[in-house]
């Protein structure tokens, strides 16, 4: 079936023209019947023998249903899971989950420059109420915002027990970083109580991120194809935990109108670099052509 949905695919794409990667990969509906491994890096890269998040569990439930992008590398599901309980330790019901990765992992059809390895996972900001909602009702409940409007500060919605939260999910060994709304990482900084805070390293702040928090995990053992994220969180943060004169560049000079340039630029003479949304399968690591073409 797979086979028939990509030449399709392939026919309808313009005679000479390559067809997009991320319209392949979000056409597979099912994983590839491969052991599991992740191929290339977040934000370049497949995934073969994916496996999916349960529905719901006793700690949480996958949101957004309709998308099909609960799949994951096993190290992730077991990771969430984990997670999930460790929430339920902390006063939570559980955890609401969202995107995780497409069934064969790639670029994605929208929304996303990474989430493309089974190693990327998006986490809501809102505490569960309940954890028996209907498909209905997951396509129609929405996340929290725990930053203020003007982006330089939490807002009541932010609680310690978010912070508690977010703090066991960085002291994870598996976690190779987490991204935040600036305004997040802030706060954690005042209020951090652990005399080690080197933790704190893995939370960072980054644009777009404050109704869910993204937890990235580390290249699993036995992935040769999976390339480690550089320059490590160690370094990102000189040995610190990044709570440095950099984070306040986050709530200060990024949120300033750009200034015109004095001489306007020349004309670029050359294509800009692929991303997610341009990537061609050309542009993939070789693999993932057996991946997407695999039963």
């Amino acid at each position: 079936m797979i086979r028939a949905l990509l030449a399709a695919l392939l026919l309808a794409t313009p005679a000479g023209a390559e067809p997009l990667a991320r319209t392949l990969f979000g056409a597979a509906k099912v994983p590839s019947q491969q052991a599991s491994e992740a191929i290339g890096s977040y934000a370049r890269g497949c995934a073969a023998g994916l496996v999916a998040m349960p529905e719901s569990g006793p700690g949480w439930q996958a949101m957004r249903l309709s998308r099909n992008r609960f799949w994951g590398q096993p190290a992730m599901i077991d990771y969430l899971q984990d997670l999930s309980l460790v929430a339920q330790g902390l006063g939570w019901a559980g955890l609401y989950i969202g995107d995780i990765s497409q069934p064969r992992g790639g670029p994605m059809t929208g929304d996303h420059a990474s989430h493309q390895i089974g190693l990327d996972a998006d986490i809501w900001m809102l505490p569960p109420r309940r954890l028996n909602l209907s498909r209905a009702e997951r396509e129609e409940i929405s996340s929290i915002s725990v930053r203020t409007e003007d982006q330089r500060a939490v807002n009541a919605n932010f609680t310690p027990a978010h912070a508690a939260l977010l703090q066991a999910a960085a002291s994870d060994p598996r976690v190779e970083r987490i991204f935040v709304a600036a305004a997040v990482k802030l706060e954690m900084c005042k209020t951090a109580t652990r005399r080690d805070k080197t933790w704190l390293q893995k939370i960072r702040p980054i644009a777009g991120h404050n109704t869910h928090f993204h937890v990235r995990l580390r290249c699993p053992e036995g992935s040769a194809s999976c390339v480690t994220q550089s320059p490590t969180v160690a370094e990102l943060s000189d040995g610190g935990s990044g709570c440095d004169a950099t984070l306040d560049w986050w709530v200060t000079t990024y949120l300033e109108p750009p200034k015109p340039p004095a001489n306007p630029p020349p004309k670029p003479t050359t294509p800009p670099p692929r991303n997610a949304r341009t990537f061609l399968m050309s542009d993939l690591p070789a693999q993932c052509a057996a991946v997407l073409a695999a039963g």
